[in-house]
């Protein structure tokens, strides 16, 4: 581990950067987390492969690690999967936060009676960002006891992190259509797309490209493991240098199949230069969190 931390550093320390921010990190209550983890070795149907937890530890072993890479800033994505499971995280969340300042304090929703409202006390009592999964929540950006929800989070400025892409494993909810209608209503949500979209990375950066609010994250993009199923299209790299302002570093720890240094190695073959680099991994991150809600 320490030479990794070794590696990790040292990436950053070459662009002349005081760390780098991680905008998709999971912690979660540890219950959760087992299941999780779980869910990856047995392959289940919405990874369909082996995927190996290369930071399985306990959580303050987890943050410790990520503090030794340097990591400044990073957030405990968390999601449910059933009707009454968002409040609860969101309460283990806000102390996670608490306990754990350098943990960007996150909460998470879900299309049931009283999400209005659980949203508003979550920005009330400082959520920074959400994270929405419309995979593995299995539920449609779109549904009606949502609209409320998404309308307050557009106005206060609290971005989104949504799992919507179709990767590995396309949900009855996910890919561009969706989230385009959802824009449509609130072109003010600060989304931030998973994955980079994955698969449908050309889409996904057209709508960046046609709402300025719209923000990506790296998270398991352009790495020899996702490279291998859903490749990077090379006629697209043009747009990633376009929208180098509003592209977030993302890691998916703990929760990879590969060391973190991994991430940033494949960023940095990308060949767009280290200024992509520093706003990618750090700038961008630090702009859009130091706005704060509105």
């Amino acid at each position: 581990m320490e030479a990794e931390s070794h590696d990790v550093v040292r990436f950053w320390e070459r662009l002349g950067l005081p760390g780098i921010i991680d905008v998709h990190t999971h912690f979660m209550p540890e219950q959760v987390l087992r299941k999780v983890w779980a869910y990856f070795d047995s392959a289940g149907p919405l990874t369909g492969m082996k995927w190996p937890i290369t930071y399985r530890y306990e959580e303050e072993q987890r943050l410790s690690v990520l503090r030794s890479f340097g990591v400044l800033r990073f957030t405990s994505m968390l999601y449910p999967h059933k009707p009454g499971m968002a409040r609860w995280l969101n309460d283990w969340a806000a102390d996670f936060a608490a306990r754990t300042p350098d943990c960007l304090h996150t909460a998470t929703l879900f299309p049931e009676e009283g999400v209005e409202l659980y949203v508003k006390e979550a920005v009330e009592n400082g959520a920074r960002v959400f994270k929405s999964h419309l995979q593995v929540g299995d539920y449609d950006a779109n549904a009606p006891l949502l609209e409320g929800a998404w309308g307050l989070l557009a106005e206060a400025g609290v971005p989104v992190v949504m799992h919507c892409g179709s990767g590995p494993a396309p949900g009855r909810f996910t890919g561009p259509g969706p989230i385009g209608l959802l824009l449509a209503r609130h072109p003010r949500l600060r989304l931030i797309v998973a994955h980079m979209g994955m698969p449908e990375y050309a889409e996904f950066l057209a709508l960046a490209a046609a709402y300025p609010e719209v923000r990506l994250d790296t998270t398991m993009a352009f790495t020899d493991f996702s490279e291998g199923f859903t490749p990077f299209p090379a006629d697209q790299r043009g747009r990633l240098a376009d929208l180098g302002d509003r592209i977030l570093l993302g890691t998916d720890f703990p929760n990879i199949p590969y060391p973190y240094v991994h991430q940033l190695e494949a960023l940095e073959r990308l060949g767009l230069g280290d200024d992509w680099l520093r706003a990618v991994c750090h700038g961008n991150a630090e702009a859009l969190f130091a706005e704060g809600p509105s």
